[in-house]
């Protein structure tokens, strides 16, 4: 003997038990209580479902269909209810379903109490198992949703960065991307140590709490962060974490309107690939605006290289570090020969010979305006190809 007549006379009279139930779930929960999150004829219709499915359940004993179960985690997921909320809304169904079910059998003579509390472990059982399914779909469908949201997400601002987001549209794309319409803006790009590899992880986070939005784009060489700096002391805040990073970054001029993203994209790279050294470092395209230009034009700068100071070039290793150092300080200290002589820690008469021989070598005189210009774009391309970001 089972409680087929109880489900029976149930399922009689669902439509109204099933809006009892979503009523309860409406005053008793949160999430429920918004019509456009969750609206109350759709919320009556899953109830209904459900209820139907475990009466189903509870009349023939049949084969276990979680699929009413499976379809009410799926569309919470999507309507963006939480899953605490969803699972305590399924919960408070099964405890109204289970009142009326004993309310239905007191009135049935032949329900014995050793029925009751054998079908009670049945009807608490099917529970479990069909909150594990609400559950199980709800996250299935979350993930996918985190991962479409993500592709997307990512498809713009890849559009971004390659200029393919038409004019009319960049404030929906910025909209989408949680990003102001109007700028500044800036692009850093950091260098992968490997494939996929993730050389500013954390950073986005510690940008979203210095109220500092912005979008990423996670190539196999390269990350790249769209960053919106919507203050006075915005940059400096952004290239302080950046610099936490412990990541080689080329960091673009700012910019204020997204359809210049492409061109900054290109100037953070420049500003990468300009990065001295192989350790770790932030790069500003305006730090040094002679060194970018001529690591956008690596073929041009290595002949001027070769016309202006191939003769230093072919001298002895040591002659010719001395002289190349002693050149880069000189115009660092902006053609003082007696700072220069404090950086190199020798005499400025030193720092003078050696600028002279530099001048009988190469045959352009420092004191000429257009030699020294030539000579001084010469130096960023001098040390050989930087690692390119």
């Amino acid at each position: 003997m089972n409680l087929s007549g109880v489900a029976a006379a149930l399922r009689s009279r669902l439509p109204e038990l099933a809006g009892r139930m979503a009523l309860r779930i409406r005053s008793e929960v949160d999430a429920y209580r918004d019509e456009a999150l969750v609206p109350l004829e759709a919320l009556r219709d899953s109830c209904a479902a459900n209820a139907d499915l475990v009466l189903t359940q509870v009349q023939r004993d049949g084969t276990f269909d979680a699929e009413a179960a499976r379809e009410t985690g799926r569309d919470r997921a999507e309507q963006g209810v939480p899953l605490a909320d969803t699972l305590r809304a399924y919960r408070i169904g099964s405890e109204l379903l289970w009142t009326e079910i004993l309310a239905e059998a007191r009135s049935r003579p032949e329900v014995t109490d050793e029925l009751l509390v054998s079908e009670s472990a049945k009807f608490w059982a099917l529970f479990g198992l069909y909150a594990e399914a609400v559950a199980v779909a709800y996250r299935e469908t979350a993930a996918e949703l985190t991962s479409r949201g993500l592709a997307r997400r990512s498809a713009l601002v890849e559009a971004l960065f390659t200029g393919i987001v038409a004019e009319g549209t960049l404030w929906e794309a910025a909209r989408e991307l949680g990003l102001p319409e109007q700028g500044p803006y800036a692009v850093a790009v950091a260098e992968a140590g490997a494939p996929g590899e993730e050389p500013l992880a954390g950073v986005e986070a510690a940008l979203r709490r210095e109220e500092l939005p912005s979008a990423w784009r996670l190539l196999p060489d390269q990350q790249l962060a769209l960053i919106a700096l919507p203050s006075a002391g915005a940059e400096d805040a952004c290239l302080r974490i950046l610099r936490r990073g412990r990541a080689r970054v080329g960091f673009s001029p700012c910019f204020d309107s997204l359809r210049n993203a492409p061109r900054a994209v290109r100037f953070a790279r420049l500003a990468l690939s300009g990065l001295p050294g192989t350790g770790p470092g932030v790069a500003r395209f305006d730090d040094d605006p002679l060194a970018m230009v001529v690591a956008a034009a690596p073929a041009e700068a290595a002949h001027l290289v070769e016309v202006t100071l191939r003769p230093v070039l072919d001298l002895p290793a040591a002659e010719r570090s001395r002289l190349l150092r002693t050149l880069e300080e000189w115009f660092a200290c902006g053609g003082s020969a007696d700072a220069a002589a404090r950086g190199l820690f020798v005499h400025p008469n030193t720092v003078r010979y050696r600028l002279r021989r530099v001048e009988e070598l190469t045959g352009r005189r420092l004191s000429d305006p257009r030699a020294a210009a030539d000579i001084g774009a010469a130096l960023p391309a001098v040390r050989g190809p930087r690692t390119r970001g």
